[in-house]
């Protein structure tokens, strides 16, 4: 075999800093968090006596099916994929205005509201974090991996 044919290695990533583990943790918490949901409603409304049947089986299998945004994220992010930082940006950025929804409530919705912010700016912070950046892999605006311009 010449060296035409053979393989480029492929690139290992490096060791994966605690802040990217704690930003998937987080995605995969509010990943399942959405999948319960969905479930829940989707039971209530088949099995439950709903004000509007069609309404929760819609609403429980959306539920389901957007939760595998923040879990696919959180897998990436395990991997160390640079896919996924967006995925899991995006995430964290819908769930404050749900956070924000919830904080208005006058029930038991303000401590979710509290703890749903909490966590979607803390995911935040970890997701933007210079650490995470470069072990994702992802450079700034005209810089090469090394920081060069």
């Amino acid at each position: 075999m010449t060296s035409e044919q053979t393989p480029a290695p492929e690139e290992t990533p490096g060791p994966r800093p605690r802040r990217l583990t704690y930003a998937a943790a987080l995605a995969a918490l509010e990943g399942l968090a959405l999948v319960v949901g969905g479930v829940w409603m989707l039971v209530e409304g088949l099995a439950g006596d709903p004000d509007d049947r069609q309404t929760a089986v819609t609403g429980g299998i959306t539920l389901v099916v957007l939760a595998l945004l923040p879990l696919l994220a959180a897998r990436g992010l395990l991997a160390q994929r640079s896919w996924s930082r967006g995925p899991a940006v995006i995430t964290q950025i819908l769930a404050l205005p749900v956070a924000y929804n919830l904080l208005q409530a006058d029930s038991v919705a303000i401590p979710a509201g509290i703890a749903l912010a909490v966590v979607a700016v803390a995911a935040l912070v970890l997701l933007v974090n210079p650490a995470t950046t470069q072990a994702l892999g992802i450079k700034g605006p005209g810089r090469t991996q090394d920081g060069e311009r």
